[in-house]
């Protein structure tokens, strides 16, 4: 299998108050991601709505590369893990790969019209 670029960015309840606790977690998944991950700690924020009851959370980025099998098996365990409130999968290839397609063709010019 191809590795691909990928981008996760995880919410961590603010309830797990305790940095080395949450850095724990964190690293978790970061094991999972393999040996090239960058973590981007964006802190604690605000939600724009209430998520599960609750009205903020720290943030997380994972940037990492890997199979695609990986962030199947790290979501799966994001959803059962106590502490994550949410987490989202990108994958930066596909993401190129659209801004590629969305660029328009050159126009092409207009045919001569030949009178007799």
């Amino acid at each position: 299998m191809e590795k691909r670029q990928y981008e996760c960015l995880m919410i961590v309840e603010n309830t797990v108050k305790e940095d080395e606790t949450r850095k724990k977690l964190v690293d978790k998944f970061a094991k999972m991601a393999g040996a090239d991950v960058k973590v981007d700690v964006w802190g604690l924020k605000k939600f724009a709505t209430e998520i599960n009851h609750k009205k903020d959370g720290y943030y997380y980025l994972l940037n990492f590369t890997a199979t695609p099998d990986v962030p199947r098996a790290m979501n799966d365990l994001m959803n059962i893990t106590d502490g994550i409130v949410r987490a989202m999968f990108v994958c930066k290839d596909d993401q190129k790969q659209a801004v590629k397609s969305k660029k328009k063709p050159a126009k092409k010019p207009a045919a001569e019209v030949v009178s007799e």
